[in-house]
């Protein structure tokens, strides 16, 4: 199998060394808006590098496209993928807003092609626990959900206008998770954010610190915070509660939460430094579903509906922030 791969940055380059190690991958083409940097990533692995991103497209016959550039570009490159006939691996977001989304989401229906999604969390050991134990009764009826995203440190100033904001960019993975572990939509978002921190959030009209309750179509509540400026370490937790049981994902010996009370557990261990670390192997995991999914040997674990249905509701808690109120699902077009 022949793939291509655009942007070659940070996760660009984790996902450039997963496809070169998969059996599966015969050759690797590498793009990336920076002609050098492919280079020097393809050097690095034994692979090939394209002069430009569209020389990838019209010079090598390829067999499928992943794409891990700038987010602005997402869009047009998964339209160029679906014109190629290519099926493209995408990391989310498909674009920062739901019409941008719609239509790379048309023109990947018109051309019959395939499209996967970057949601890792989906194929991490805990989520995929997680979703198995509200599905099979084991909780009784759901009725809170608690999740956290929580970076050690802010990103770069430049990134931020470029993010589409902290509902859009760090919690939407939650969102995500919440839709796909409990199996119900969300219907009415309320939600608040903070930018009392750097004040580069201030300039880029972003918050570093936010909180949103969900209610989900079951009556379920769920209540879902994300910051920039988790000092203590990288943390990402979800907790669901039954009338039954309840469960965490996330908490083990590197979560970086120390209890206070004297008989509690022992402090922490070096905290996950971010997310390549902590979800390394559902990186891996979701691009074997990818290779797989070209092959024809599996299905579409996240195509495209799902990430708009997951924009949709970042959409909702973005609005809410802004407009200081409960939003509905139903006034977010798109659905």
């Amino acid at each position: 199998m022949r793939i291509g791969l655009v942007g070659t940055g940070r996760i660009g380059g984790f996902h450039a060394g997963v496809l070169a190690r998969h059996p599966a991958v015969a050759e690797l083409v590498l793009a990336d808006a920076d002609g050098e940097r492919a280079a020097r990533t393809a050097g690095a692995l034994g692979a090939e590098a394209a002069p430009s991103v569209p020389d990838l497209f019209t010079r090598h016959a390829l067999d499928a496209v992943v794409i891990a550039s700038a987010t602005a570009a997402h869009a047009e490159l998964i339209e160029r993928a679906a014109a190629a006939g290519l099926p493209a691996f995408c990391e989310k977001p498909i674009a920062l807003d739901v019409p941008g989304t719609l239509r790379a989401l048309a023109a990947v229906a018109a051309a019959g092609t395939e499209l996967q999604l970057g949601f890792m969390r989906r194929f991490d050991a805990g989520y995929l626990a997680a979703r198995e134990a509200a599905l099979d009764g084991r909780l009784g009826r759901l009725h809170t959900v608690r999740t956290a995203s929580s970076d050690p440190a802010p990103p770069p100033a430049a990134y931020l206008p470029l993010s589409g904001g902290l509902f859009r960019d760090c919690m939407v993975h939650d969102l995500d998770m919440v839709r796909w572990v409990t199996g119900r939509e969300v219907v009415e978002v309320y939600a608040t954010g903070s930018d009392a921190g750097p004040a580069m959030f201030r300039e880029a009209d972003d918050v570093d610190t936010a909180a949103a309750l969900l209610t989900l179509d079951d009556g379920t509540l769920v209540t879902a915070t994300a910051t920039r400026c988790n000092g203590a370490g990288y943390d990402v937790r979800m907790e669901l509660a039954g009338e039954l049981a309840q469960l965490a994902v996330g908490l083990d010996e590197r979560t970086p939460l120390e209890s206070l009370e004297p008989m509690g557990p022992p402090p922490p261990g070096k905290p996950w430094s971010g997310f390549l670390e902590r979800f390394a192997p559902a990186y891996e995991a979701e691009l074997d579903a990818f290779v797989r999914l070209v092959r024809g040997e599996g299905p579409n674990p996240c195509d495209g509906v799902e990430a708009l249905a997951a924009l949709r509701v970042a959409e909702a808690c973005e609005r809410s922030r802004r407009e200081r109120r409960p939003v509905r699902l139903a006034e977010i077009p798109g659905a």
